[in-house]
């Protein structure tokens, strides 16, 4: 995890080099946001390079990618991702949410043809995302003042370390042994992400509101929630239901 530490400190470090951006006019503070200054260099960094590569990048991978074709490698990196979150509820005393997480990439990669077609879904199996910043959450580690990371965006100091975690702990990679598959499967993962969230940006760009207060603001109140969740048990208690096969 050291080396995961390592490479999430040294994206920080380099991007720090830009300095500190000023906080608007009559935009409030806020407690959570000690290093605001340096936070908003960071998110105006991240801004940019979503308006000039990835947002480009995106937009032409829409173009040239049928619509079916994009849902299903969604669909693949998301059952793959549904592996990571339930080992995450697992770790958070879900058993019975993360029994349905892996029963979920069973059905998707046995009947979904490999997870590229969502089976589990329709037939009863929703999905719970979960990652190590919110098991550690869980664990009762506090947050830490606010953070927006060079390339990764929002977090908090304690999600850092679960970013890092996360990073770690990802295998997809590093199995596979070639290099051009992996830089591919890697860019693609980046541009799957982004193409989720393709008009979000747009939204916030039209209102009139501090992008960075209102993404912030957001983030904190989206984690506090996940993590109530979770401590809440879902609905752990509910047996297993079984799968029903939507296409019979």
């Amino acid at each position: 995890m050291k080396h995961a530490i390592r490479r999430v400190f040294i994206a920080v470090l380099s991007v720090s080099m830009i300095g500190c951006a000023t906080i608007p006019a009559g935009v409030q503070p806020s407690a959570q946001d000690p290093w605001e200054s340096f936070n908003r260099s960071i998110f105006s960094f991240n801004e940019g390079l979503d308006t000039y590569v990835l947002k480009p990048v995106t937009t032409g991978y829409r173009y040239v990618v049928p619509s079916v074709a994009r849902d299903g490698i969604n669909n693949f990196f998301g059952n793959y991702n549904d592996i990571y979150s339930a080992l995450n509820q697992l770790l958070q005393g879900n058993p019975g949410v993360a029994a349905k997480g892996l029963m979920r990439v069973v059905v998707n990669t046995l009947f979904g043809l490999g997870g590229f077609i969502d089976m589990a879904t329709p037939g009863g199996l929703p999905k719970n995302k979960a990652d190590f910043g919110q098991t550690f959450g869980v664990w009762g580690i506090p947050s830490g003042p606010y953070v927006v990371l060079p390339f990764f965006g929002p977090s908090s100091v304690r999600d850092t370390f679960g970013t890092a975690a996360d990073i770690e702990s990802d295998y997809l990679l590093r199995l596979l042994p070639d290099v051009a598959l992996r830089n591919s499967l890697t860019g693609l993962r980046i541009v799957n992400a982004r193409n989720n969230y393709y008009q979000a940006g747009d939204l916030l760009e039209g209102a009139a509101i501090d992008k960075y207060s209102f993404v912030r603001d957001g983030y904190i109140q989206r984690r506090q929630y996940q993590i109530d969740e979770s401590k809440a048990g879902y609905d752990d208690e509910e047996p297993l239901p079984p799968f029903q096969n939507p296409y019979e």
